[in-house]
């Protein structure tokens, strides 16, 4: 009689048997049964949609009406001109696919670079390892904000060097996750049993181990990248990011300063659209994390 036996080497599925499609099918179906993380869901896609298609539809955000300055929210003005006669809703648009373009580059940039060098310290372990953590220890010492400000201000003001400040800050988060995970997920039983059938370390890091992690580093990622949309905002805040005439959140609460009593909109819808991104992408962080987290099992 044959029987049949399963390799050992196969991790464990969520839904055993299930296809793909419907493993989707039924994450989404969790997803949807969570109104927090719906709403950071919407939140999310509306400022992407506000950043890609916003800058299209709406006025010239440099072009400067020295009539009109100052002017409350009007019919022409859904949310008012500033000291210079410019439209707000088109800086705020414009400014939304700058702060969303810093979020989202310096957050694929650290994950690019932090996640193999998590993957390889946590394997490998013997003298990497400390080496590894022992820098990230040195620069998680600085606050991240403090550690971003120093570097963009030995970099220069513009937005490149600030999405390169924002990624090299968020490094050392993306490589404690990374190895963290590598660490659990290298103790399962598969893991020994990959080895013993003969498999190679590329193959079982790429295999096993970075999909097992997947879940854990996409949370990561969309915690982070709202701290690097506060992170840019201030900054530009500081001067130390995009500089004027280009439109950025944090640009216009730094021309708003002066005008705060007799202009309040001005820094008021800025301070709304940071607010409003930072908490639509925690939302979404925080359903993603119960959705993916294995504990949760199918539903």
């Amino acid at each position: 009689m044959t029987e049949q036996v399963l390799s050992p080497a196969s991790p464990p599925s969520p839904v055993p048997g299930a296809p793909p499609v419907m493993r989707r099918r039924r994450t989404w179906r969790r997803f949807r049964r969570r109104p927090m993380a719906m709403a950071g869901l919407v939140l999310v896609t509306g400022f992407l949609l506000l950043a890609l298609v916003g800058p299209f539809v709406t006025a010239d955000p440099t072009s400067q009406d020295y009539a009109a300055t100052l002017s409350p929210p009007s019919p022409g003005h859904p949310l008012g001109t500033d000291d210079l006669g410019r439209d707000v809703l088109a800086r705020i648009a414009t400014g939304a696919r700058t702060s969303l373009q810093a979020g989202l580059v310096s957050t694929l940039l650290a994950m690019v670079v932090g996640i193999p060098i998590g993957l390889v310290a946590g394997f490998y372990r013997r003298w990497l390892d400390p080496i590894v953590m022992r820098l990230v220890d040195v620069v998680l010492a600085f606050p991240f904000l403090i550690f971003a400000v120093g570097l963009a201000a030995i970099l220069g003001p513009s937005l490149r060097n600030v999405i390169i400040a924002l990624s090299v800050a968020q490094l050392p988060g993306v490589i404690r996750i990374t190895r963290g995970e590598v660490l659990a997920i290298r103790e399962m039983d598969y893991i020994p049993a990959a080895v013993a059938d003969g498999a190679t370390d590329p193959y079982i890091l790429f295999r096993y181990i970075l999909p097992g992690a997947a879940g854990a580093l996409i949370v990561q990622a969309t915690v982070a990248i709202p701290t690097a949309i506060i992170g840019e905002a201030t900054l530009s805040f500081l001067g130390l990011g995009v500089q004027p005439p280009t439109p950025s959140w944090g640009v216009m609460l730094t021309s708003a300063q002066q005008f705060l009593s007799q202009a309040p909109w001005l820094a008021i819808w800025p301070g709304v659209m940071i607010a409003l991104s930072a908490l639509g992408f925690n939302l979404l962080g925080d359903g993603l994390r119960d959705v993916l987290d294995p504990k949760e099992g199918p539903r």
